[in-house]
């Protein structure tokens, strides 16, 4: 099952749920009450999924992002500083766009009768009732766990990596990881399959679906505009054709589709920067730091996805919470595990506390982020040798003066 990408487990999950859920939803409207079982259980199972969900994410957010400042912290100097304010302006300034596009077209398509919003708001009123539910506390809240983070990074900036401190937030970070890796991200096409089965038993998933295509259109367009306004700025950095940069990294983008991870992606990511004309040290330094921090790609997505799913579930928000939203996701962004999948789920904590997402919400997130997850990294790695031939002219110049 590990073979099979992540992507076609979850088109299996969102198809197989569809199906159960369209043929048993019909039975149990003509009374045969065994036709809710099946539903019912999945239904108990999402429910535990998605409180142990809630119960990691602050942890996540505290493993990764202090240990994501704490070695930043510990890095190159001047030169990482620059690095990191072009990445996270970069990451940020792709979010606005997200934001304008998303908040001028989507609540204008998704309600002009393209999708029927009537039928899939208030989608907990048609889940069928979980046969138990086992609460899962988190320790603390995911801005608790954030606020901490960072006292703990900047901690961990000042100290030696081979300190007692550094090496026991690293593990724990690791521990963290492997949940993420071996018990969430395998459990996760159960938990889309179970959400699908009981939209299509209340007879909705056709019309979650149909937002879906627009969502998922929508994102790639921006994804390409974003590649392009990064290249036409490249292009004028470097004195060059932008289309030719553009072209060069194609087999990044293309290599990345398929790992779905921007680590995985990084030898052809540097070979394809350095055959731009990318100076070696540069890419040494841009490409590993560019593979963590600078994700234009998925925060489009985020952004757009958080969009989208508020406006069909009738979830008001307003610009100032939005905007808010968007600066704390370009932070949330160094706290992204390196595994497919990872974005959203170092999102999901500010998405409930920022923009007040509840269970449903964050499943519909999940599932609209997950579809086209390849395509974000693909976005992301691309846009990193745009970026690096900004961050190679400004050390030049700092050398020459």
């Amino acid at each position: 099952m590990n073979r099979i990408p992540l992507v076609l487990r979850l088109v299996i999950a969102i198809f197989l749920g569809f199906i159960l859920g369209s043929i048993l939803g019909p039975l149990s409207r003509e009374g045969y009450a065994l036709a809710a079982i099946p539903i019912q259980l999945l239904t108990t199972f999402n429910g535990l999924f998605s409180n142990f969900l809630g119960f990691i994410v602050p942890l996540l957010i505290l493993s990764f992002v202090a240990v994501g400042i704490g070695e930043l912290g510990q890095g190159a100097g001047k030169m990482l500083g620059i690095t990191i304010f072009l990445a996270y302006t970069s990451t940020t300034l792709a979010a606005f766009l997200a934001l304008m596009v998303g908040t001028g077209v989507l609540p204008n398509v998704l309600t002009n009768g393209t999708v029927d919003l009537n039928t899939i708001q208030n989608l907990n009123e048609f889940l069928p009732n979980a046969y138990f539910e086992i609460a899962m506390p988190g320790v603390f809240s995911a801005m608790t766990a954030l606020l901490l983070a960072f006292v703990l990074g900047v901690g961990l900036a000042s100290s030696d990596k081979n300190s007692a401190l550094f090496s026991s937030v690293k593990s724990f970070q690791e521990i963290i990881e492997k949940v993420i890796t071996n018990i969430i991200i395998p459990l996760l096409p159960f938990h889309i399959a179970g959400i699908f089965a009981s939209m299509a038993f209340g007879g909705k998933a056709i019309e979650i679906m149909r937002m879906m295509a627009i969502v998922f259109v929508l994102i790639i367009l921006m994804h390409w505009t974003i590649l392009i306004i990064h290249y036409i700025v490249a292009g004028l950095v470097k004195k060059v054709n932008p289309w030719i940069l553009l072209k060069n990294m194609i087999p990044a983008y293309v290599a990345a589709i398929g790992t779905q991870s921007s680590t995985a992606t990084m030898p052809v990511t540097h070979r394809q920067m350095v055959k731009n004309g990318l100076s070696e040290d540069v890419a040494n330094f841009t490409v590993p730091l560019f593979a963590t921090i600078h994700m234009p790609g998925s925060v489009i997505t985020v952004t757009t996805c958080a969009i989208a799913v508020s406006t069909i579930m009738g979830h008001s928000l307003d610009m100032p919470q939005l905007i808010g939203f968007i600066l704390m996701l370009g932070v949330m962004m160094v706290a992204a595990p390196g595994v497919p999948g990872g974005s959203i789920m170092a999102s999901i904590g500010i998405l409930e506390s920022m923009l007040g997402f509840d269970p449903i919400m964050i499943s519909l997130m999940v599932t609209l982020y997950l579809a086209q997850d390849s395509f974000g990294t693909a976005t992301n790695v691309t846009s990193d040798g745009a970026l690096a031939f900004m961050v190679e002219k400004v050390v030049k110049k700092q050398k020459a003066s």
